[in-house]
Formats: C-alpha cells, structure tokens, sequence
C-alpha cells in the first residue's frame, strides 16, 4: 500500500516545500517518474498552466522525471499512453480545480485503474484541494451545493480544503447532511500525510489541520500526529 498526502490548497509555494518534499522521499526519492493531473483545472482552461506549475516547483525540489499528463476528460482517461505513465508512476499529483468534474472523468476509468494500481503498489498519492477532495469517501460539490460519492481512499472522511479562509465555512452544513462522518479540515499551503505500515497521520506546512467528529473539534499543528 502508498501513501497519501491530503493538502488544503494554494500549492506549489513557500512551506508546501516541506510536505512536498517528505512526498518525494517516499515516493522513493529525486529520480522517481512523478506524473501531475491537471484534470480539475480543464473546465475553465487552466489545466496546461497549472501543470506546468506543478513541473516547475518539482523540479525546484530537486525532482528529474517530472511530467504534466494531458488527462483532461473521460476520452483522456482511456488513452494507453496515459495509462501507462501512470501505472508506472511513483509519486502522482492531483491538482485543484472542479471536483466535481474531477471525480466524474476519473471514476471506473482505466487511468483511475492505473493511479490505484501505483498505489497499492507502494506510489505516494497526493491531492490540493479538489485533488484532495476526491480521494475521500464524500466531497461536497460546491456547484450543486451537495455531498457526492468521492473515489473513497480514505472511507468515511470528507475534506474541507482551504479550511483557513472559506473551507471552514462548509463545516456547519456538512455535518447535519452526512453525521458521523469525519470531516478534515485543511489549511492552504498545509498537507496532512497519511503513512503507511501503521505510522501515525502528521501535520506539514504552514498550517493546521482541524478534526470534526460529531460534536468534538480538534485542531493539530504542524508537527503533531492525528488519530481517527
């Protein structure tokens, strides 16, 4: 099994270098294929923009084999040749963007078969924002106002990313519609990674991570270990 790294957005900058780079050490260090999804960021046109970002500030981590994957849409997702990077990948990015859109063109696609292939095969798994958003059970769908079914590598967990300026503005709402549920609440330029072989869940970057779990709201920094 990977590793995922849940972070709560405005990547590619300033103490995202820190869990950026633990990523790339798990992954397996600067040498490792690192494959970058721009996918969220295709319906208002950002994508190739956007992943140029992500080459740009891996490669200022010190990564060689960086590349942007032009998986933009379900006809993308079925492309052998995508399929084939990504199944060979060792550290996979998900940009932010559209959610919704994301975990709709990603969903029972080969390229999604691909990315889990990588992952139980021991690749790090990491997502900004609408990136991070789907890799859990539930996301909530900002343009339809409503919870929806995520790609549930983390079961029972919906993440609130850019918890420090509009996210935390979702909590309220999201545990009267899915109780019981835990709900992440991430900060920008903040990572939450999730270890393997039974390591305890840590805190990187710039920010906090807050815990909701029914009633009880915890909040962890930097350098503290989450149980749920």
């Amino acid at each position: 099994m990977g590793v995922l790294l849940l972070e709560g957005g405005a990547e590619f900058g300033g103490q995202m270098s820190l869990p950026d780079r633990k990523a790339i050490e798990l992954a397996g260090g600067p040498d490792v294929p690192i494959r970058i999804l721009p996918t969220a960021a295709a319906p208002d046109r950002n994508h190739v923009r956007a992943g140029n970002n992500g080459v740009r500030w891996f490669r200022e981590l010190g990564a060689k084999d960086v590349k942007s994957l032009a998986l933009i849409d379900s006809a993308s997702a079925q492309a052998d040749e995508i399929v084939a990077e990504l199944r060979n990948a060792k550290l996979i990015y998900l940009l932010g963007g559209f959610p919704d859109y994301l975990a709709k063109t990603l969903q029972l696609s080969p390229a999604w078969d691909a990315v889990l292939h990588a992952y139980h095969n021991g690749a790090v798994l990491a997502g900004s924002s609408a990136g991070a958003m789907v890799l859990c059970q539930y996301y909530f769908d900002t343009g339809a106002g409503r919870v929806q079914d995520g790609l549930n590598l983390l079961p029972n967990t919906c993440v609130l990313p850019h918890h420090n300026t509009f996210g935390k503005g979702w909590a309220p709402r999201l545990l009267s519609q899915i109780p019981g549920v835990t709900l992440l609440g991430i900060d920008e330029r903040t990572g939450l990674l999730d270890a393997r072989d039974g390591q305890a869940r840590s805190v990187l970057g710039q920010g906090s991570v807050t815990v909701y779990r029914d009633t009880q709201v915890t909040r962890y920094t930097p350098g503290q270990t989450l149980a749920w």
